[in-house]
């Protein structure tokens, strides 16, 4: 009996030091996403420069279809609250016909270095921006930070030189970064998924191979949208290798009784749910703030999570209902009061040139059916069930939570899956796009969430 036991207690050690461990690391997705079936030679793994280009015969066929828009008029008084308004939306392609010049944009796509890759069967499209200057004795820390929809890498581009040279913005330059923004596969310049199943998993399996193809064996992680999925997934498939976790929203899929109490509860007893005021101030009430804003502002992500090439096949095929569909998301997604305003209010935190020039990512490369495709690889099984939603994540984490962002997670709830946040900050101001509205805001927590990491590895090394 006495040896039984022991025999038993062995066991259950062995399974703690060992199997457990690795149920705690999520499997890398080897996958063949390219055409066909795949090739018994080795992928080319060459990293070759890229430039985005344009054509007259492209700008010709643009100005074609805007020229012959057929607009629906608006209900009176309706603003933004049946999506994007056609009286505003009239206004965006007339600035895009006779003032928007995309020739100069492209310009400005290409003042940084971007490239492609083959990975998995498929091309890989990535901005990689070294810093001018590095402080005496330093060297640049890899930054992988991943756009979501309907976003791009262009999202990036005001918050690069802030990272990659932070001195000469006023910030300090204890950091420097090496920022590398890929473009989800099937969405911008990176080649759509030619099969079935390509998902958040899949996406940080191919970004992981893309960093590792450029010599980074560690590095930083940092994103927002479906960005945040895929560099949660990153720091669970590649935990030794993900230094730092930072994320622009954070969401969680498990529902247990505690955070249903919390719900009925909180708003009445936040010190016993961990809430702070901000959390209550953001999240109740629940009716109002949590369930019906959700079923507002969720109706396109049923449609793509189930039938997505139905609505892009048409808006593929009209750069004007494209527009409508996109710009609809950077008003209300940036402050839902927008909605109130018949402009959207999309010119009080963007310019048309930025909102036009990704739109023009989606228009000229055809991507909006591939990358609407993401939701339905991402949603169609029940939520909660997949692997990855079961796995926490361990490795430091920095959670900038910005108070217009579309659902609010407070740390309570983050910290169940997030076991190791280090960092997290009620922003003052911003939403949803948050490294094109608020770029400076989001680079100081970058910088602040490094800082603490890199002290915090740095006496772990002395002890």
């Amino acid at each position: 009996m006495l040896l039984e036991v022991f025999l038993l207690l062995g066991s259950v050690i062995i399974y703690f030091l060992f199997y457990k461990k690795k149920e705690e690391t999520l499997p890398f997705k080897e996958g063949w996403w390219g055409k066909g079936q795949k090739p018994d030679a080795e992928e080319d793994t060459t990293v070759r420069p890229f430039k985005v280009e344009t054509t007259e015969e492209e700008l010709s066929d643009l100005y074609r279809r805007l020229d012959q828009a057929r607009f629906t008029e608006p209900l009176e008084d309706s603003c933004f609250h049946y999506g994007t308004n056609s009286v505003y939306l009239k206004k965006v392609v007339s600035y895009w016909k006779n003032q928007f010049n995309w020739k100069k944009q492209v310009e400005v796509l290409n003042k940084y270095p971007q490239f492609k890759t083959k990975i998995q069967g498929i091309d890989i499209h990535f901005v990689h921006v070294k810093p001018p200057r590095l402080p005496e004795g330093q060297s640049a820390k890899p930054l992988l930070m991943v756009h979501g929809w309907p976003g791009s890498f262009y999202e990036f581009y005001k918050i690069i030189p802030l990272l990659t040279d932070p001195a000469s913005h006023g910030l300090s330059d204890e950091h420097v970064f090496e920022v590398i923004c890929p473009s989800i596969p099937g969405y911008g310049f990176s080649e759509a998924p030619h099969k079935k199943d390509f998902n958040s998993v899949s996406a940080a399996s191919v970004f992981y191979e893309l960093m590792l193809r450029l010599g980074f064996n560690e590095f930083y992680t940092q994103g927002g949208d479906w960005g945040w999925l895929i560099c949660t997934n990153l720091a669970q498939i590649a935990p030794n290798h993900v230094k730092g976790l930072h994320l622009n929203l954070a969401s969680v899929s498990n529902f247990g009784f505690t955070r249903l109490l919390s719900i009925l509860l909180g708003r009445y007893l936040p010190g016993l749910f961990g809430f702070q005021d901000e959390d209550v101030r953001r999240m109740f009430p629940f009716l109002q703030k949590g369930v019906y804003k959700f079923l507002m502002e969720s109706g396109y992500a049923h449609i793509q999570a189930t039938k997505p090439d139905t609505v892009g096949c048409g808006l593929n095929d009209s750069p004007i209902g494209l527009a409508a569909y996109i710009l609809e998301k950077f008003s209300t997604w940036t402050d839902p009061e927008f909605r109130s305003l018949e402009d959207g209010g999309l010119e009080r935190k963007f310019n048309l040139d930025d909102l036009l020039t990704n739109i023009m990512i989606y228009w000229v490369s055809g991507c909006i059916v591939s990358s609407m495709r993401f939701y339905k690889e991402n949603l169609q099984k029940r939520i909660g069930t997949q692997k990855h939603e079961r796995l926490t994540v361990q490795v430091p984490t920095g959670i900038a939570s910005f108070p217009n962002e579309i659902l609010h997670t407070p740390q309570a709830w983050a910290q169940k899956k997030y076991t190791n946040i280090v960092s997290f900050h009620f922003m003052s101001r911003g939403g949803h796009f948050a490294a094109l509205e608020e770029p400076e805001l989001l680079a100081e927590d970058i910088l602040q969430f490094v800082g603490k990491v890199e002290k915090e590895q740095f006496w772990r090394k002395k002890e």
